[in-house]
């Protein structure tokens, strides 16, 4: 019995899997013009099979077929290759997809073929798959097929003109009309162009784990010699710097620098970070480049994730960008400023080196006091560790090193509130530093950060949601809290905090409720009426949050009944026609639950002019409030063709 059990939970997640893999391929975009017209195809044709993946879960809920779970591993495989290939197309080398174009060719009819046998074997008629979404499917498998017949031809003038730049090994010996044609076909004449290429260059070296390998080592001959052209022939090296092109003011040092105006930074020599012009530019592990004390202070503050785009570091190594490096220092060069000079890299930073004898002995100090002092020298104690945890991340893992954690887990029981609260903040501070989230954990904080959020001071329950939000990003404590009591106090202050406690109960319920276990709890500790409250409250300053946390819910069963129970039906409707985009797309997804299966919803919002705003919004809402609404319209689109087939049959009995 449990191994069938598991076996069903394991079917819903790889549907689940293979809608988000659909979904991020949905949002890869800019492919290289040489395999755009391929790769913008598969990638709307896997697009297409969206609906079916969503019917599948909303239809077997209460357990997939085991007989169909291996056709859906086999795709789930397929599209895992279809998702690398799209993500190469978008990120990676124009110079090597010339190069390289029968063998990209290949890979792409190899992966089209594998998604094509992986959809033939999933059965629709198993699977209680709609006949309109069968006639997509249908459609789909058409188009895969049609795909492997065509075969575009590729750019043989291009691919000779790139092996006859390679080979000439002067310069002066090649035409600057072939130059200046291949670096329009491949799109290389600007600073950002130059840059992306030499990122997939980067990647590729990575890939090789930093054997650059002689197809690479072509590349970037190759690229070397359209940038110096590029520059030395005068072209516009960025379409929109300041709104002038910088060939027009190329000029050698110091030459009318007193008349002459500053030249505006291109934003891509720019650290995403400090916005300053980079010295020394390194890629992380996402493509991204930043400067590197820059980076180096965001990692050692503790975080995980690359700043621009909020993705997971696969890796903390840092590779100099020295093609932007040297675009950089040419930029500068052409424009009479004096090149960034690369700050000394030998002085250890402060993380790396020990603490004085007077900061390990203030240390050491509020230590003591945390052990053996009184009750009015912990407090002062826990208050100025609380100080120092905000100062900084040296500070942060220095105090975790000296053994606080489990001492302010101690307080957190105390009788005395002001103490209570600087524990907890305390605890708050150090656990921003992603290594003490685990440290705070096992020392058993949880139950004691709790007991502040139901007994302590409103700042103090404030800061104790905070702090489970900051734990609960690692997804095992997730349910750990769940576990510990912490989502009913967290609803109470949801209910009857300050603006500041409301947002700091919803983040963290939010995030709580993304573990399934946690969300029948959520609704059983009363959530979905303090949420709807919120909705309907003056100045709706919670409603972002609140539909957020809703379209968590309703996916449960328990939520979604409450949320029926609750009259909602009006309220989505309302933000459907009124919201922003985003609160337009978390009320369509509510809608899409509630009215799964219930008709009285779906007659409902029919009756409150929900049709106009989904036409709407399946036209140019967001892309997942697109697809929300094409769902919604397709089941009010059935609902209506039945009550008409009803009132028919009702119309003939009556004329009989």
């Amino acid at each position: 019995m449990e191994r069938e059990k598991t076996e069903v939970v394991a079917g819903i997640d790889i549907v689940q899997s293979l809608i988000e893999s659909v979904n991020e391929i949905a949002a890869i975009s800019d492919y290289k013009p040489m395999v755009k017209k391929q790769y913008c195809n598969l990638a709307r044709r896997l697009k297409l099979l969206t609906p079916m993946f969503e019917e599948i879960r909303e239809l077997n809920k209460e357990g997939i077929p085991l007989d169909t779970l291996k056709p859906l591993l086999a795709f789930k495989e397929a599209l895992q290759s279809a998702k690398e290939l799209l993500r190469f197309g978008s990120e990676g080398s124009k110079i090597y997809m010339v190069l390289e174009m029968d063998q990209i060719m290949n890979k792409f009819h190899k992966v089209t073929d594998k998604l094509e046998q992986a959809l033939v074997g999933i059965s629709c008629d198993k699977l209680d798959i709609s006949d309109e979404v069968k006639e997509q499917v249908e459609l789909v498998l058409a188009q895969f097929r049609r795909a492997k017949g065509r075969i575009d031809e590729p750019d043989v003038k291009l691919y000779e003109d790139l092996l006859s730049l390679y080979n000439k090994n002067n310069d002066a010996d090649t035409d600057p009309a072939v130059l200046n044609q291949i670096a329009e076909k491949l799109q290389l004449k600007g600073v950002a162009d130059l840059i992306q290429e030499s990122l997939a260059l980067q990647e590729m070296v990575a890939a090789n784990s930093g054997d650059p390998g002689a197809h690479i080592e072509k590349i970037s001959i190759l690229l070397k010699k359209i940038k110096y052209y590029v520059q030395t022939e005068n072209l516009v090296m960025d379409d929109n710097v300041g709104g002038r092109d910088l060939s027009s003011s190329v000029c050698s040092k110091g030459t009318n620098e007193k008349n002459h105006q500053a030249p505006v930074i291109p934003d891509d020599f720019r650290c995403p970070i400090s916005l300053e012009l980079m010295r020394d530019p390194v890629i992380v592990s996402t493509g991204q480049t930043y400067e590197r004390s820059c980076i180096d202070k965001w990692l050692q503050a503790g975080h995980g994730t690359c700043p621009k785009t909020l993705q997971t570091l696969t890796s903390s190594v840092l590779t100099p960008n020295y093609v932007l490096r040297s675009l950089i220092a040419q930029w500068c060069e052409a424009n009479g400023i004096e090149p960034p000079k690369r700050p000394n890299s030998s002085q250890p930073s402060k993380s790396a080196s020990a603490y004085s004898p007077a900061e390990q002995s203030e240390i050491e100090n509020l230590m003591q006091k945390l052990t053996f002092g009184s009750p009015e020298d912990q407090r002062s104690a826990a208050g100025e560790i609380r100080l120092l945890a905000k100062r900084n991340a040296d500070n942060r893992v220095a105090i975790a090193k000296a053994g606080a954690i489990p001492l302010l887990v101690g307080l957190l029981t105390i009788p005395d509130s002001r103490t209570q609260e600087h524990a907890v903040t305390a605890l708050l501070n150090l656990s921003i530093y992603e290594t003490n989230k685990g440290s705070i954990v096992s020392s058993g904080a949880v139950p004691g950060i709790v007991h502040v959020l139901k007994k302590g001071s409103m700042e103090a329950r404030e800061n104790a949601a905070a702090t489970l939000f900051s734990l609960s990003v690692i997804d095992e404590n997730k349910v750990i809290i769940g576990s510990s009591g912490a989502i009913l106090p967290l609803v109470s202050l949801l209910s009857e905090g300050t603006q500041r406690g409301k947002k700091d109960a919803a983040t963290a319920l939010f995030n709580l409720c993304i573990y399934q276990g946690n969300k029948g709890k959520a609704v059983r500790a009363g959530v979905i009426p303090t949420l709807m409250q919120l909705l309907t409250e003056r100045g709706g300053a919670m409603v972002d949050e609140a539909l957020a946390i809703l379209a968590i819910l309703a996916s449960h069963s328990e939520g979604k009944a409450a949320i029926g129970s609750a009259e909602a039906v009006p309220v989505l409707v309302e933000f459907i026609v009124n919201g922003s985009p985003r609160n337009k797309e978390n009320s369509a997804a509510v809608l899409v639950h509630l009215c799964s299966g219930d008709q009285q919803h779906l007659a409902h919002a029919q009756e409150l002019g929900v049709m106009g705003p989904l036409l709407e919004m399946a036209q140019n809402g967001t892309d997942r409030g697109k697809r929300k609404a094409a769902q919604l319209l397709e089941r009010m689109s059935r609902f209506l063709d039945q009550h008409q087939q009803q009132e028919d049959e009702v119309q003939t009995q009556t004329e009989i």
